[in-house]
C-alpha cells in the first residue's frame, strides 16, 4: 500500500486532539488509522475538514447505545463471503476489505482494516457463481474495503468475469482512491477501467478542500476511459454541515464532469456520534440548496435504514395535498406556496 500509517508523533501533535496518549492507543488498536501522502497535502491545518475526516479522536472510544457493530445490516444480505445482495436486482461484491485510507465516520470500520485479507480464489469464484446463478441481477457494485488498491490484474479479472455474464448489464465501483491515492491510477490501471458494459465510478468525497489539482486531473482520465463518474458524500457534523460547503462541493464537482449521487446520512457505526446531525438538521441544510444549484448538482439525500432495510430519500416533500386530495399546495425554492391545479382565484 501506498497509504502508511500515521505516526503516533503526529497524532499527539495535533491540536484538535486534545487527548491523552493512552486513548489515542486505545482508538488506533480498535479502527484502523491510516492517510496517505495525497491526503496529507490537502490538510491545512489540525482541525480543518480533511483532517478531521482522518485524524483519531478519543470520542471514538465512546459508543452509544444507538450503535450498531453493523449499521446498515450486511451481514443479514449476505448469502455466501464478499456478497451482499439487498435489493432484487443489484447486489455488492467485496473482494477486499482494505482501503488506501481510514475514514473515522465509516460504516464497516468494525470489519475494514490493515490485516483483512483479500477473498481467497477459491471465495472469489464462489461469489461470481452466486452472481452467475442469480439472473435478476442487473447491476454489480464493487465496494469493500477499496476495490481500487487492488492490482490492475487482479481487477481485471474480477471486470472480465463481470463482464462475461449476460444478464450483468452494469457495473458500478465504488472508491476513495481518486481523490485520496491518485498515484495508483496508473495508466495500466485506466486500461483496466475501460470496460465494453457500462462502467459507473462512485467516488467519495466530502469537501471541495480534498479536491486537489491531481484528483481533479485523475478525474479527466477517467472520463476518457469512457467510465461515467458520480460522486457520494456523507453529511458530517463539523465537517461540510453547511449549505455553503456543500454547495462548493457539488459545483466543483460537476464542472469536473462528475454528478453528485448521494448525500448520505451518517450511518450508526460505533464511535460516530461526533459525527451526526439530526435528521431535521440534514434536511435543513440540504433544503437551503434549493434554488442555488443546478439539477446537475443536486445528489439525493439518503438515510440507510438500520438493520439491512435498504436506502430511502429523506429530503422533506414540497408538497401537501388537501383534506379533500383535490388541491395540491406546493412550496417553490423562495418558499412561496402555490396551488396545483391553479386555483381560479390565483390566476
Amino acid at each position: 500500500m501506498s497509504g502508511h500509517n500515521i505516526r503516533q508523533a503526529d497524532i499527539a501533535d495535533s491540536a484538535v486532539l486534545q487527548d491523552d496518549d493512552k486513548a489515542l492507543k486505545a482508538v488506533a488498536a480498535r479502527y484502523a488509522v491510516s492517510v496517505t501522502d495525497a491526503v496529507r497535502e490537502t490538510i491545512k491545518t489540525s482541525n480543518d475538514p480533511v483532517a478531521l475526516q482522518y485524524m483519531p479522536q478519543a470520542r471514538e472510544l465512546i459508543t452509544t447505545p444507538d450503535e450498531l457493530v453493523d449499521p446498515i445490516g450486511d451481514g443479514a444480505h449476505s448469502p455466501v463471503e464478499g456478497i451482499v445482495h439487498r435489493y432484487p436486482d443489484r447486489a455488492l461484491l467485496l473482494p477486499v476489505k482494505v482501503c488506501a485510507v481510514y475514514c473515522r465516520f465509516c460504516f464497516r470500520r468494525e470489519v475494514v482494516g490493515p490485516g483483512q485479507k483479500m477473498l481467497s480464489e477459491a471465495q472469489l469464484e464462489k461469489a461470481l457463481d452466486y452472481i452467475r446463478n442469480t439472473p435478476q441481477i442487473w447491476e454489480v457494485i464493487l465496494t469493500g474495503g477499496d476495490p481500487l488498491v487492488l492490482s490492475p490484474r487482479r481487477l481485471k479479472n474480477i471486470l472480465d468475469a463481470l463482464q462475461s455474464i449476460p444478464h450483468v448489464k452494469v457495473i458500478r465501483i465504488h472508491t476513495r482512491v481518486p481523490v485520496a491515492d491518485h498515484k495508483r491510477m496508473t495508466d495500466e490501471m485506466m486500461e483496466t477501467l475501460t470496460t465494453d458494459k457500462p462502467l459507473y465510478i462512485a467516488i467519495h468525497t466530502n469537501h471541495a478542500q480534498e479536491l486537489s489539482d491531481a484528483a481533479l486531473a485523475t478525474f479527466k482520465k477517467l472520463r476518457r476511459t469512457g467510465a461515467i463518474l458520480l460522486s457520494q458524500t456523507v453529511l458530517l457534523k463539523g465537517v461540510n454541515d453547511t449549505p455553503q460547503a456543500l454547495e462548493d462541493l457539488f459545483r466543483r464537482l460537476v464542472e469536473n464532469g462528475v454528478k453528485p449521487y448521494y448525500l448520505h446520512h451518517p450511518d450508526l457505526a460505533p464511535g460516530t456520534s461526533h459525527f451526526r446531525l439530526t435528521l431535521k438538521e440534514g434536511r435543513k441544510i440540504f433544503r437551503a440548496l434549493r434554488g442555488k444549484l443546478s439539477g446537475l448538482a443536486h445528489p439525493e439525500y439518503v438515510l440507510d435504514i438500520p438493520g439491512g432495510y435498504g436506502k430511502v430519500p429523506v429530503s422533506e416533500s414540497f408538497t401537501q395535498e388537501d383534506e379533500n386530495d383535490e388541491v395540491t399546495h406546493v412550496t417553490d425554492y423562495q418558499d412561496r406556496t402555490h396551488a396545483y391545479p391553479p386555483r381560479e382565484d390565483s390566476k
